[in-house]
């Protein structure tokens, strides 16, 4: 038998994950588990930022972190509007289901994730 691979999953930079978890405690967004949060958390589907409130987001992310935003574009990503199906899901069933996120990631594609905050901040430029 060959050398067993371990893969690590790169983890979040810390002064990013303060950030999430300050941003979505100040504007009152949901309580977030710093522990919980990976580089495929969804800003707009794990963590109900989406519409006007992911400008604002996107805003002081780049404001905090010195990120030049001036080529990025939601063409990209698709913008991020939310679902009224999965917002009726998670009231009625909760958020921490297994089951609850896979019906809630087929009903509504998540657009933005914590892997492309962490990319900006590695390179210093949001794409």
């Amino acid at each position: 038998m060959g050398p067993a691979l371990f893969i690590k999953m790169e983890e979040i930079h810390p002064q990013l994950k303060d950030f999430i978890v300050e941003y979505c405690s100040k504007y009152k967004i949901r309580k977030v588990d710093p522990y919980a949060l990976n580089l495929d958390t969804s800003i707009d589907l794990d963590l109900d930022i989406f519409d006007i409130e992911i400008d604002l987001f996107i805003a002081e992310f780049a404001e905090k972190f010195r990120i030049d935003q001036s080529k990025f574009s939601w063409y990209k990503y698709g913008y991020p509007k939310g679902s009224a199906s999965v917002n009726v899901i998670k009231a009625v069933f909760g958020y921490k289901s297994p089951w609850v996120k896979r019906l809630s990631n087929r009903i509504y594609k998540p657009k933005f994730r914590v892997s492309n905050l962490q990319d900006a901040v590695n390179t210093g430029k949001l794409l």
